[in-house]
Protein backbone atom coordinates (compact mmCIF):
# COMPACT_ATOMS: atom_id res chain seq x y z
CA UNK A 1 0.00 0.00 0.00
CA UNK A 2 1.15 3.30 -0.74
CA UNK A 3 1.88 6.21 1.63
CA UNK A 4 -1.34 7.65 3.21
CA UNK A 5 -1.57 11.37 2.10
CA UNK A 6 -3.72 13.74 3.52
CA UNK A 7 -5.55 16.24 1.80
CA UNK A 8 -8.50 17.09 3.66
CA UNK A 9 -6.99 19.81 5.97
CA UNK A 10 -9.82 22.18 4.55
CA UNK A 11 -11.99 19.95 6.93
CA UNK A 12 -9.49 19.49 10.05
CA UNK A 13 -5.44 20.19 9.70
CA UNK A 14 -3.99 16.26 10.59
CA UNK A 15 -1.82 15.68 12.09
CA UNK A 16 -1.05 18.15 14.45
CA UNK A 17 2.58 19.12 15.53
CA UNK A 18 4.21 16.46 18.25
CA UNK A 19 4.24 19.32 20.72
CA UNK A 20 0.08 19.33 21.04
CA UNK A 21 -0.43 15.68 21.62
CA UNK A 22 2.40 16.45 24.37
CA UNK A 23 1.41 19.25 26.22
CA UNK A 24 -2.14 18.47 26.39
CA UNK A 25 -1.01 14.99 27.52
CA UNK A 26 0.68 16.27 30.07
CA UNK A 27 -1.40 19.35 31.16
CA UNK A 28 -4.54 16.54 31.62
CA UNK A 29 -2.31 14.22 33.40
CA UNK A 30 0.00 16.70 35.81
CA UNK A 31 -3.25 19.62 36.44
CA UNK A 32 -6.44 18.15 34.43
CA UNK A 33 -8.83 19.61 36.95
CA UNK A 34 -11.65 22.46 36.54
CA UNK A 35 -10.03 25.84 36.44
CA UNK A 36 -10.83 28.90 38.43
CA UNK A 37 -13.17 26.77 40.52
CA UNK A 38 -11.11 26.41 43.40
CA UNK A 39 -7.72 28.11 44.93
CA UNK A 40 -5.36 24.76 45.35
CA UNK A 41 -2.31 24.52 43.36
CA UNK A 42 -3.72 22.42 40.22
CA UNK A 43 -6.42 24.67 39.85
CA UNK A 44 -4.82 27.38 39.77
CA UNK A 45 -2.01 25.99 37.23
CA UNK A 46 -5.18 25.20 35.21
CA UNK A 47 -6.63 28.36 35.04
CA UNK A 48 -2.98 29.65 34.21
CA UNK A 49 -3.08 27.93 31.03
CA UNK A 50 -6.60 29.48 30.27
CA UNK A 51 -5.56 32.72 31.65
CA UNK A 52 -2.56 32.42 29.44
CA UNK A 53 -4.54 31.01 25.76
CA UNK A 54 -6.66 34.20 26.36
CA UNK A 55 -3.80 36.52 26.15
CA UNK A 56 -2.42 34.61 23.24
CA UNK A 57 -5.04 34.28 21.15
CA UNK A 58 -6.17 38.34 22.01
CA UNK A 59 -2.43 38.91 20.25
CA UNK A 60 -2.77 36.77 17.30
CA UNK A 61 -5.93 38.58 16.61
CA UNK A 62 -4.70 42.01 17.29
CA UNK A 63 -7.32 42.62 20.22
CA UNK A 64 -6.79 44.67 23.38
CA UNK A 65 -8.82 43.20 25.94
CA UNK A 66 -7.99 39.26 26.80
CA UNK A 67 -11.28 39.22 28.62
CA UNK A 68 -13.10 39.81 25.27
CA UNK A 69 -11.75 36.74 24.12
CA UNK A 70 -14.08 34.31 25.02
CA UNK A 71 -13.73 30.16 24.36
CA UNK A 72 -16.50 27.98 22.72
CA UNK A 73 -16.69 24.49 20.91
CA UNK A 74 -15.80 25.58 17.60
CA UNK A 75 -16.39 28.79 15.24
CA UNK A 76 -19.53 27.20 14.85
CA UNK A 77 -20.51 27.45 18.07
CA UNK A 78 -19.31 31.15 18.37
CA UNK A 79 -21.13 32.59 15.31
CA UNK A 80 -24.35 30.98 17.03
CA UNK A 81 -23.53 33.26 19.80
CA UNK A 82 -23.04 36.21 18.11
CA UNK A 83 -25.63 36.08 15.16
CA UNK A 84 -28.32 35.34 18.24
CA UNK A 85 -26.85 37.81 20.48
CA UNK A 86 -26.40 40.43 17.91
CA UNK A 87 -29.73 40.33 15.82
CA UNK A 88 -33.58 40.91 16.63
CA UNK A 89 -36.84 41.41 15.66
CA UNK A 90 -37.10 44.43 12.84
CA UNK A 91 -33.32 43.93 12.23
CA UNK A 92 -31.86 43.37 9.33
CA UNK A 93 -28.37 41.22 8.39
CA UNK A 94 -26.27 40.81 4.84
CA UNK A 95 -23.95 37.89 4.33
CA UNK A 96 -23.05 36.35 1.09
CA UNK A 97 -23.20 33.29 -0.90
CA UNK A 98 -19.93 31.86 -0.10
CA UNK A 99 -20.48 31.49 3.46
CA UNK A 100 -20.54 28.20 5.01
CA UNK A 101 -24.35 26.61 7.03
CA UNK A 102 -22.22 27.70 10.19
CA UNK A 103 -23.03 31.18 9.09
CA UNK A 104 -26.47 30.50 6.49
CA UNK A 105 -28.21 28.27 9.17
CA UNK A 106 -28.14 30.98 12.16
CA UNK A 107 -29.40 33.69 9.39
CA UNK A 108 -32.03 31.35 8.59
CA UNK A 109 -33.67 30.82 11.93
CA UNK A 110 -32.99 34.32 12.60
CA UNK A 111 -34.92 35.10 9.42
CA UNK A 112 -37.55 32.25 10.52
CA UNK A 113 -37.78 33.38 13.98
CA UNK A 114 -37.34 36.82 14.56
CA UNK A 115 -38.23 38.10 11.62
CA UNK A 116 -34.67 39.61 10.48
CA UNK A 117 -34.40 40.53 7.00
CA UNK A 118 -31.35 39.08 5.32
CA UNK A 119 -29.90 39.86 1.82
CA UNK A 120 -26.96 37.27 0.02
CA UNK A 121 -24.72 38.85 -2.10
CA UNK A 122 -23.51 36.58 -5.16
CA UNK A 123 -19.74 36.14 -5.81
CA UNK A 124 -17.87 36.57 -9.32
CA UNK A 125 -16.74 34.49 -11.62
CA UNK A 126 -13.53 34.39 -9.82
CA UNK A 127 -14.87 33.74 -6.30
CA UNK A 128 -15.06 37.17 -4.63
CA UNK A 129 -17.87 39.51 -3.29
CA UNK A 130 -17.89 42.90 -4.18
CA UNK A 131 -17.75 45.09 -1.01
CA UNK A 132 -19.73 47.94 -2.96
CA UNK A 133 -22.32 45.25 -3.40
CA UNK A 134 -22.60 45.02 0.31
CA UNK A 135 -22.73 48.46 0.46
CA UNK A 136 -25.36 48.36 -2.10
CA UNK A 137 -27.71 46.74 0.44
CA UNK A 138 -27.39 48.41 3.50
CA UNK A 139 -30.70 50.26 5.00
CA UNK A 140 -31.62 51.85 8.06
CA UNK A 141 -31.98 48.94 10.22
CA UNK A 142 -28.90 46.99 9.06
CA UNK A 143 -27.26 45.82 11.97
CA UNK A 144 -24.60 43.09 10.90
CA UNK A 145 -22.72 41.93 8.36
CA UNK A 146 -21.15 38.35 8.38
CA UNK A 147 -18.53 37.27 5.55
CA UNK A 148 -16.74 33.89 5.76
CA UNK A 149 -12.67 35.34 5.33
CA UNK A 150 -11.87 32.60 3.41
CA UNK A 151 -14.10 30.05 1.33
CA UNK A 152 -14.25 26.45 2.50
CA UNK A 153 -14.60 25.54 -1.23
CA UNK A 154 -12.87 27.78 -3.90
CA UNK A 155 -10.53 29.27 -1.48
CA UNK A 156 -10.94 32.78 -2.30
CA UNK A 157 -9.64 35.21 0.62
CA UNK A 158 -12.65 38.11 0.80
CA UNK A 159 -11.51 41.87 1.16
CA UNK A 160 -12.80 41.88 4.53
CA UNK A 161 -10.97 45.54 5.23
CA UNK A 162 -12.90 47.23 2.47
CA UNK A 163 -15.78 45.56 3.47
CA UNK A 164 -15.40 46.26 7.01
CA UNK A 165 -14.74 49.89 6.30
CA UNK A 166 -17.65 50.64 4.79
CA UNK A 167 -19.41 48.57 7.82
CA UNK A 168 -17.47 50.86 10.36
CA UNK A 169 -18.76 54.18 8.34
CA UNK A 170 -22.11 53.04 8.94
CA UNK A 171 -22.13 52.02 12.77
CA UNK A 172 -22.65 48.10 11.23
CA UNK A 173 -21.34 45.57 13.15
CA UNK A 174 -19.30 42.85 11.42
CA UNK A 175 -18.91 39.21 12.00
CA UNK A 176 -15.87 37.68 10.27
CA UNK A 177 -15.81 33.63 10.38
CA UNK A 178 -12.26 33.00 10.35
CA UNK A 179 -12.61 29.26 10.22
CA UNK A 180 -10.50 28.78 7.15
CA UNK A 181 -8.55 31.99 7.82
CA UNK A 182 -7.21 32.07 11.26
CA UNK A 183 -3.29 30.56 11.36
CA UNK A 184 -3.17 31.19 7.43
CA UNK A 185 -3.81 34.65 6.76
CA UNK A 186 -3.35 37.76 8.97
CA UNK A 187 -6.17 38.86 11.05
CA UNK A 188 -6.07 42.44 12.51
CA UNK A 189 -9.30 43.57 14.28
CA UNK A 190 -8.50 46.94 14.14
CA UNK A 191 -6.84 47.27 10.73
CA UNK A 192 -9.61 45.36 9.19
CA UNK A 193 -12.02 46.91 11.04
CA UNK A 194 -13.82 43.76 12.70
CA UNK A 195 -15.89 43.72 15.51
CA UNK A 196 -15.98 40.05 15.89
CA UNK A 197 -13.99 36.98 15.01
CA UNK A 198 -15.15 33.89 14.98
CA UNK A 199 -12.24 30.95 15.30
CA UNK A 200 -12.36 27.44 15.44
CA UNK A 201 -9.04 25.60 16.71
CA UNK A 202 -8.32 22.41 14.66
CA UNK A 203 -7.78 23.53 11.18
CA UNK A 204 -4.81 26.22 10.49
CA UNK A 205 -4.52 26.96 14.21
CA UNK A 206 -3.45 23.36 14.49
CA UNK A 207 -4.98 22.65 17.70
CA UNK A 208 -7.50 19.81 18.59
CA UNK A 209 -10.99 19.81 17.95
CA UNK A 210 -13.95 21.10 20.40
CA UNK A 211 -12.58 24.19 21.05
CA UNK A 212 -12.61 27.98 19.41
CA UNK A 213 -14.46 31.19 20.29
CA UNK A 214 -14.59 34.72 19.77
CA UNK A 215 -12.94 37.94 20.05
CA UNK A 216 -15.44 40.75 20.75
CA UNK A 217 -13.91 44.21 19.99
CA UNK A 218 -14.20 46.94 22.82
CA UNK A 219 -18.07 48.60 22.67
CA UNK A 220 -19.92 45.89 20.91
CA UNK A 221 -22.35 43.97 23.27
CA UNK A 222 -23.92 40.30 22.49
CA UNK A 223 -26.41 39.83 24.18
CA UNK A 224 -26.56 36.59 26.00
CA UNK A 225 -28.62 33.57 24.72
CA UNK A 226 -27.51 31.24 27.55
CA UNK A 227 -27.06 31.27 31.33
CA UNK A 228 -25.14 28.62 33.57
CA UNK A 229 -22.00 28.36 35.86
CA UNK A 230 -19.54 30.51 35.95
CA UNK A 231 -17.23 29.55 38.87
CA UNK A 232 -17.73 33.12 40.51
CA UNK A 233 -20.20 34.82 42.25
CA UNK A 234 -22.98 31.69 42.54
CA UNK A 235 -25.31 32.99 44.85
CA UNK A 236 -26.31 35.97 41.56
CA UNK A 237 -29.50 34.65 40.02
CA UNK A 238 -28.92 36.01 36.71
CA UNK A 239 -25.96 35.52 34.60
CA UNK A 240 -22.58 37.63 34.77
CA UNK A 241 -22.54 40.11 32.36
CA UNK A 242 -18.86 41.05 32.44
CA UNK A 243 -16.42 39.33 29.40
CA UNK A 244 -15.95 37.18 29.15
CA UNK A 245 -17.90 35.06 31.32
CA UNK A 246 -20.73 36.71 29.94
CA UNK A 247 -20.31 34.31 26.82
CA UNK A 248 -19.21 31.57 28.49
CA UNK A 249 -21.02 28.90 30.50
CA UNK A 250 -19.74 26.04 32.21
CA UNK A 251 -16.67 24.00 32.60
CA UNK A 252 -14.02 25.15 30.17
CA UNK A 253 -12.95 22.59 27.53
CA UNK A 254 -9.26 22.51 29.63
CA UNK A 255 -7.47 19.91 27.26
CA UNK A 256 -9.16 21.55 24.25
CA UNK A 257 -7.79 24.73 25.53
CA UNK A 258 -4.51 23.48 25.95
CA UNK A 259 -4.15 21.68 22.40
CA UNK A 260 -4.82 25.26 21.09
CA UNK A 261 -2.47 26.59 22.89
CA UNK A 262 0.31 24.48 22.17
CA UNK A 263 -0.97 24.33 18.41
CA UNK A 264 -0.93 28.74 18.15
CA UNK A 265 2.80 28.23 19.48
CA UNK A 266 3.63 26.17 17.12
CA UNK A 267 2.59 28.61 14.20
CA UNK A 268 3.98 31.60 15.31
CA UNK A 269 7.23 29.85 15.99
CA UNK A 270 7.09 29.11 12.08
CA UNK A 271 4.49 32.51 11.03
CA UNK A 272 1.59 32.60 9.60
CA UNK A 273 2.83 34.03 6.49
CA UNK A 274 5.66 31.78 6.25
CA UNK A 275 3.36 28.80 6.67
CA UNK A 276 0.60 30.19 3.51
CA UNK A 277 3.78 30.53 1.29
CA UNK A 278 4.63 27.05 1.90
CA UNK A 279 1.18 25.82 1.06
CA UNK A 280 0.28 27.99 -1.68
CA UNK A 281 3.69 27.12 -3.53
CA UNK A 282 2.30 23.08 -2.95
CA UNK A 283 -0.86 24.70 -3.89
CA UNK A 284 0.38 26.03 -7.22
CA UNK A 285 1.61 22.96 -8.17
CA UNK A 286 -1.60 20.81 -7.67
CA UNK A 287 -3.22 23.30 -10.18
CA UNK A 288 -1.30 23.64 -12.29
CA UNK A 289 -1.04 19.51 -12.68
CA UNK A 290 -4.82 19.60 -12.50
CA UNK A 291 -5.12 21.87 -15.47
CA UNK A 292 -3.20 19.73 -17.62
CA UNK A 293 -5.48 16.31 -17.30
CA UNK A 294 -7.91 16.38 -19.69
CA UNK A 295 -11.56 16.07 -18.59
CA UNK A 296 -10.90 17.96 -15.20
CA UNK A 297 -12.49 21.09 -14.83
CA UNK A 298 -11.39 23.11 -11.41
CA UNK A 299 -13.04 26.17 -9.79
CA UNK A 300 -12.04 29.65 -9.61
CA UNK A 301 -8.43 28.75 -9.81
CA UNK A 302 -7.46 30.63 -13.30
CA UNK A 303 -5.28 32.85 -10.44
CA UNK A 304 -4.17 31.88 -7.07
CA UNK A 305 -3.59 35.25 -5.65
CA UNK A 306 -6.10 36.25 -2.79
CA UNK A 307 -6.69 31.93 -2.21
CA UNK A 308 -6.09 29.95 0.53
CA UNK A 309 -4.50 26.30 -0.41
CA UNK A 310 -8.17 24.83 -0.87
CA UNK A 311 -8.95 23.52 -4.40
CA UNK A 312 -11.70 21.78 -5.74
CA UNK A 313 -12.87 19.83 -9.35
CA UNK A 314 -14.48 17.49 -10.56
CA UNK A 315 -13.86 15.00 -13.39
CA UNK A 316 -16.23 15.49 -16.50
CA UNK A 317 -18.75 12.29 -16.22
CA UNK A 318 -18.03 11.38 -12.93
CA UNK A 319 -19.84 11.80 -9.23
CA UNK A 320 -17.70 13.43 -6.94
CA UNK A 321 -17.94 10.88 -4.66
CA UNK A 322 -17.21 8.69 -7.21
CA UNK A 323 -13.80 10.58 -7.18
CA UNK A 324 -13.46 10.76 -3.54
CA UNK A 325 -13.66 6.99 -3.12
CA UNK A 326 -11.58 5.56 -6.02
CA UNK A 327 -8.78 7.94 -4.45
CA UNK A 328 -9.00 6.38 -1.08
CA UNK A 329 -9.51 3.20 -2.00
CA UNK A 330 -7.03 2.71 -4.76
CA UNK A 331 -4.49 5.51 -4.26
CA UNK A 332 -4.47 6.38 -0.57
CA UNK A 333 -5.39 9.74 -0.95
CA UNK A 334 -8.15 11.63 1.52
CA UNK A 335 -10.27 14.09 0.60
CA UNK A 336 -13.53 15.71 0.83
CA UNK A 337 -16.43 15.14 -1.63
CA UNK A 338 -19.95 16.77 -1.76
CA UNK A 339 -20.94 20.16 -1.17
CA UNK A 340 -19.38 20.48 1.68
CA UNK A 341 -21.66 22.43 3.97
CA UNK A 342 -21.68 25.56 1.67
CA UNK A 343 -24.63 25.25 -0.01
CA UNK A 344 -24.81 28.57 -2.33
CA UNK A 345 -21.21 27.74 -3.11
CA UNK A 346 -22.08 25.11 -4.98
CA UNK A 347 -25.32 26.70 -6.54
CA UNK A 348 -23.51 29.91 -7.75
CA UNK A 349 -21.27 27.47 -9.91
CA UNK A 350 -23.43 24.98 -10.64
CA UNK A 351 -22.11 22.06 -9.38
CA UNK A 352 -25.17 21.69 -7.18
CA UNK A 353 -26.49 19.61 -9.65
CA UNK A 354 -23.84 17.09 -9.52
CA UNK A 355 -23.55 16.49 -6.11
CA UNK A 356 -20.58 18.75 -5.66
CA UNK A 357 -17.38 18.55 -6.07
CA UNK A 358 -14.12 17.53 -4.71
CA UNK A 359 -11.65 19.18 -2.82
CA UNK A 360 -8.19 18.83 -1.55
CA UNK A 361 -7.18 21.32 1.22
CA UNK A 362 -3.43 21.19 1.77
CA UNK A 363 -1.85 21.62 5.43
CA UNK A 364 1.61 22.39 7.30
CA UNK A 365 2.38 18.83 6.78
CA UNK A 366 2.29 18.19 2.83
CA UNK A 367 4.72 18.07 0.77
CA UNK A 368 5.67 17.75 -3.13
CA UNK A 369 5.70 14.40 -3.41
CA UNK A 370 1.97 14.73 -1.98
CA UNK A 371 1.06 16.85 -4.39
CA UNK A 372 3.10 14.81 -7.41
CA UNK A 373 1.36 11.83 -6.16
CA UNK A 374 -2.77 13.49 -5.84
CA UNK A 375 -1.73 14.65 -9.73
CA UNK A 376 -1.00 11.83 -10.67
CA UNK A 377 -4.28 9.89 -8.82
CA UNK A 378 -6.53 12.16 -10.38
CA UNK A 379 -4.93 11.20 -14.05
CA UNK A 380 -5.47 7.60 -13.63
CA UNK A 381 -8.92 8.22 -12.62
CA UNK A 382 -9.88 10.74 -15.49
CA UNK A 383 -8.10 8.19 -17.86
CA UNK A 384 -10.40 5.32 -16.30
CA UNK A 385 -12.84 7.18 -16.77
CA UNK A 386 -12.75 7.84 -20.20
CA UNK A 387 -12.23 4.15 -21.07
CA UNK A 388 -16.03 3.38 -19.75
Amino acid sequence: MSEFIFLDNGATSYPKPDEVYMFMDKLYRKAGVNPGRSGYDLCLEAGEVVDNTRKQMTRFFHGTDPNRLCFGYNSTDALNLALWGLLGEGDHAVTTMVEHNSVLRPLYHLARDRKVELDIVPFDDRGFVDPDEIEKRFKPNTRVVAVNHASNVIGTIQPIREIGRRCRARGIFFVIDASQSAGKIPIDLEADFIDVVCFTGHKSLLGPMGIGGLYVREGVEIKQTRAGGTGVRSAQKLHLEEYPYRLEYGTPNLPGIAGLHAGVKWVEARGVEALHHQEMALAEKLAAGLRNIPRVKLYCLDDLRDHISVLAFNIEGMDAADVGTMLDVDHNIACRTGLHCAPLVHERLGTDKIHGAVRFGIGPFNTEPHIEAAIAAVADIAAAAKKR
